[in-house]
């Protein structure tokens, strides 16, 4: 394994920071293919940053016993935002700006659009195939999921069903998306996912392993890795259209109180859970499944007001 420092800067007390590139060489002079893994562009995110150790340990391991398995070129960046990451922030520090909204705009003078404009960069010179891994935000616990826009999904989609997940969502194409470091990538005809797994500030092991699995096995079908034992076989995942995502609201303020975790098979009618009123002792609102389908998004926060995301099924036709 190889580091590299892709990019570096001086904190205002004097600190030196910087965003480091993991990678395993190939064998071969000219790579089958490159593959890179991103993690961390939130700090709060800390799911990818764990993904991405088992992954570097797994690969560690591997390149010491099995050297010429390296067919094509793995390059990891574990921590992009490493200040952010280190005190479990969500934004780039100080300046309280989101990382992943500095991408694909004009050059800005900030530090952090800086940093991106230089990751960007590596990545274009570095890889054919990108995966941006992200987390939930601290209210909603996601199951393992391939996010994909609207344009991109024709070529995103035979990738992202080696990757383990239980579904891929076609998102329809929305202008927020355009500052993204996924947008970007694809954009720039490298096939990017973007993952997004478990719930910010926690590690889910059980979705962890699942994505580990999924990563290996994405090598193994690009012809990244070439190995006597393949990695053992995934599910494919169901592949949602946006018309096919019922989101659930609060109708109104208090108390949210889960009644079920992320559930494959919900039925109409089915109750999700409870919005109280903790000081009178009332129930306002009994929350339930509109429609069957898979709940793949299941709020884990309890405060909530009136519009509150409490959870999202995928319709299975």
């Amino acid at each position: 394994m190889q580091s590299q420092t892709i990019s570096s800067y001086q904190t205002p007390s004097g600190q030196r920071v910087e965003i480091l590139k993991q990678s395993f060489p190939s064998l071969r002079k000219r790579p089958v293919k490159k593959v890179a893994f991103v993690s961390g562009l939130h700090g709060n995110e800390l799911e990818g940053v764990y993904i991405c150790h088992l992954l570097t340990k797994h690969l560690s391991e591997l390149q010491r016993t099995q050297p010429e398995a390296f067919q094509g070129e793995i390059h990891i960046y574990p921590t992009v935002n490493p200040q952010a990451t280190a005190i479990g922030t969500r934004l780039w520090p100080f300046l309280s700006i989101d990382y992943n909204r500095q991408f694909g705009g004009p050059d800005g003078n900030s530090l952090a659009s800086k940093c991106a404009q230089e990751l960007l960069n590596d990545l274009k010179s570095s890889a054919d195939i990108v995966i941006d891994f992200h987390a939930s935000n601290l209210h909603l616990k996601e199951t393992p999921q391939i996010r994909i826009t609207e344009g991109f999904h024709k070529k995103l989609i035979p990738l992202g069903v080696h990757c383990n997940t239980d579904l891929i969502w076609v998102h329809p194409s929305l202008p927020m998306f355009k500052s993204t470091l996924g947008y970007n990538m694809n954009q720039s005809k490298i096939p990017t996912l973007v993952i997004e797994t478990g719930i910010a500030l926690r590690i889910n092991q059980n979705f962890s392993n699942r994505i580990l699995l999924g990563m290996l096995n994405l090598l193994y079908q690009v012809g990244v890795i070439v190995t006597n034992n393949p990695p053992a076989p995934v599910k494919r995942p169901i592949i949602v259209q946006p018309s096919q995502v019922i989101q659930v609201h609060s109708k109104h303020a208090g108390l949210f109180v889960g009644h079920t975790d992320i559930k494959k098979k919900i039925a109409a009618g089915e109750v999700i859970g409870e919005v109280v009123d903790a000081q009178n002792g009332q129930t306002l609102q009994e929350v339930t499944a509109a429609e069957s389908g898979f709940l793949f998004t299941i709020r884990e926060h309890p405060l909530v007001y009136p519009g509150a995301l409490l959870g999202r099924i995928a319709k299975i036709t």
